[in-house]
């Protein structure tokens, strides 16, 4: 019996040297938490928010920063990274050759055009956290907000504009607008991000229609050829019609105006003839008789001219003979 009551003593001895030391463990453990938990790290591209019992305190930057353990939390929020969300697909490797899936997002990238015509929209918005207690403490799930407020926004402006512009001349103006619609709600729900840019990734029709589309913009753009072909000789050869017509006028003009001076001067040389001839008739008439005859006998050739008088022609016969030339009376 008093070996039982010795062996009773030594265990409660050692269970409380045990409970000694797990309290001496446990103290070590939570001052340890605590120094670890005071201490921490914020990225370049980041600020801290932190909350003391669930309210808003202060921000901090970054570097290293402390908090009061068990009371303050901290929460990083990257404001410099820029960030983007995929509409319509999904990437699924990132590199100098990305690779993009549309398993599970179909239903984001299809919409309704103006005209009643589907069209299969797949963008991206690039966004960056300007505000981060907005952020975080005004909309409850910013990201997913702003995926609403941006497929929203995407579907608006779709419905407002034919599949054709759609599809074609009018895609950056639809990511422009959408750009400044989205900021423009944000701004409103106090969302606190900055839209950096909306890019559109891709513009096609459906699937079941889109060998039926791609044959009538194949015909558009054949039709757009021929139009600019004809075009093309139409700048060619009026341009030269136009100048061969302006060279024909020019030449007529020409030859008008030389008829015209030749006919004055005509007229100013009768005049002047006349004039003279008025004055002295017999002798303007001899002078024109010879030159005119000045004029006209050197034209007449091999041939010797007489009198119709004259008597004696035999010297001139043999002349006319050794020569070879006629003889006229």
């Amino acid at each position: 019996m008093a070996e039982f009551e010795f062996d009773g003593d030594k265990a409660k001895e050692s269970f409380q040297k045990i409970v000694k030391n797990i309290r001496l463990i446990v103290v070590v453990v939570v001052v340890l938490a605590a120094v670890i938990s005071t201490f921490f790290q914020v990225g370049a591209e980041e600020v801290g928010i932190v909350t003391r019992l669930g309210a808003y305190n202060r921000t901090l930057e970054s570097g290293l920063n402390f908090k009061i353990p068990f009371v303050e939390s901290v929460t990083k929020v990257p404001v410099e990274r820029q960030q983007k969300q995929e509409f319509g697909f999904r990437t699924t490797s990132a590199g100098v050759q990305s690779t993009f899936s549309k398993r599970g997002a179909e239903g984001e990238s299809l919409m309704l055009t103006g005209d009643l015509n589907l069209a299969d929209v797949e963008w991206v918005v690039q966004y960056r956290i300007d505000n981060p207690y907005n952020f975080l403490f005004k909309v409850r799930n910013p990201e997913e907000t702003l995926r609403d407020i941006s497929e929203s926004g995407m579907r608006q402006i779709v419905g407002d504009r034919t599949v054709n512009e759609v599809l074609t001349v009018g895609r950056a103006e639809i990511a422009g607008k959408l750009k400044v619609l989205i900021q423009e709600i944000s701004n409103d729900y106090e969302l606190g991000v900055r839209i950096e840019q909306v890019v559109l990734q891709d513009v096609t029709p459906p699937e079941p229609v889109r060998g039926a589309f791609n044959a009538v913009n194949e015909a558009q753009q054949e039709k757009e050829t021929l139009i600019n072909q004809a075009k093309s000789e139409y700048n060619k050869v009026i341009p030269k019609a136009r100048g061969q017509a302006e060279e024909t006028i020019q030449k007529a003009e020409g030859y008008a105006t030389e008829r015209v001076n030749n006919s004055r001067g005509e007229v100013a040389r009768f005049n002047e003839l006349y004039t003279e001839y008025i004055k002295a008739p017999g002798v303007t008439k001899t002078r024109i008789y010879l030159e005119t005859m000045q004029e006209v006998v050197p034209k007449l050739g091999d041939k010797i001219i007489t009198d119709e008088e004259g008597g004696n022609v035999l010297p001139l016969l043999n002349m006319a003979t050794q020569s070879g030339k006629k003889i006229n009376q």
